[in-house]
């Protein structure tokens, strides 16, 4: 597992459209990075109750969905990003992001401070497949503290949702 506190792992990746995203392109702002599908329902619930809280964070915080997925087209990314108003989806189609990050499921959350380094991962919150309600909100919690200037706690949950998708070579 990454460790917090420590640099983010660099990386670069496409949009949908083709133009080339690097993590340092968003260096001074709060970035959440969001292991994304199109088709797992924890990812979509998770997209429904995270692009409120854009709005409330404003330009202070950045969400960067990665599509992860070997078995989901460009074709159902599109879509399902656009039924869920997300400006941008990024293609690890080989998954070397997600390994980099250590990403097992979707959704699975990295957030780094605006100085490049991680100091959360995990989960959205508490729900499981057991809890259905949420007790603990970890992913606002972890912006929130940062916003406020204090590091997160806890600093990593277990992920939960469904597994990443990959293709044996």
């Amino acid at each position: 597992m990454l460790s917090n506190h420590q640099l983010a792992p660099f990386f670069s990746l496409p949009d949908l459209g083709g133009s080339t995203h690097s993590l340092a392109d968003y260096r001074g702002q709060i970035t959440i990075l969001n292991f994304w599908s199109a088709e797992c329902p924890w990812s979509a619930r998770r997209d429904a109750e995270l692009i409120p809280m854009l709005d409330k964070w404003g330009q202070l915080v950045t969400v960067l969905p990665i599509a992860s997925n070997a078995n989901e087209s460009n074709e159902l990314i599109s879509q399902a990003a656009q039924d869920r108003g997300l400006p941008m989806i990024l293609l690890d189609r080989d998954q070397s992001v997600a390994d980099l990050y250590e990403a097992k499921t979707t959704p699975h959350f990295f957030v780094i401070d605006p100085n490049g380094i991680l100091r959360y991962q995990g989960a959205f919150d508490d729900i499981t497949f057991r809890q259905r309600t949420a007790t603990c909100h970890f992913l606002v919690d972890a912006v929130g503290a940062l916003l406020a200037e204090r590091l997160p706690d806890p600093p990593s949950t277990l992920p939960y949702g469904c597994t990443i998708v990959r293709y044996l070579p």
